[in-house]
């Protein structure tokens, strides 16, 4: 399996605890999309750091490091996130809809910034 297929299988996991913490923040607890969107991807976030470094990269290096590097990339996606439900909500899509398109946005620009940054 290409690292490309494991970074994508490791992130389906974290992106349904993602969007699980998500809608459950949006429709119980009345929090905006796109705060909610936050919040759902650092769940995530710690999920695909555990996934990835052992599955996807094999890394050996230290743990902290690439922790550090990791949630900052994953920030950055985050981000971008939610900018990009933001915009999507205020143009009239379901933020389900609009966070699907965040979703794929974030995949590439965080496989390309780990795989060369925090476990290259």
């Amino acid at each position: 399996m290409t690292r490309l297929l494991r970074y994508t299988a490791i992130g389906a996991i974290a992106t349904v605890a993602h969007y699980a913490a998500m809608t459950a923040l949006v429709e119980w607890a009345q929090i905006p999309a796109w705060i909610a969107s936050g919040l759902g991807a650092t769940l995530g976030a710690q999920i695909a750091f555990l996934g990835n470094r052992h599955f996807t990269f094999d890394h050996r290096g230290q743990a902290g490091a690439a922790w550090f590097k990791f949630m900052a990339t994953a920030l950055m996606g985050a981000l971008l996130g939610m900018a990009v439900v933001a915009v999507g909500v205020a143009w009239g899509w379901h933020y389900l809809a609009a966070q699907f398109l965040a979703t794929l946005c974030g995949l590439l620009l965080t496989f390309a910034v780990n795989r060369r940054w925090t476990f290259g």
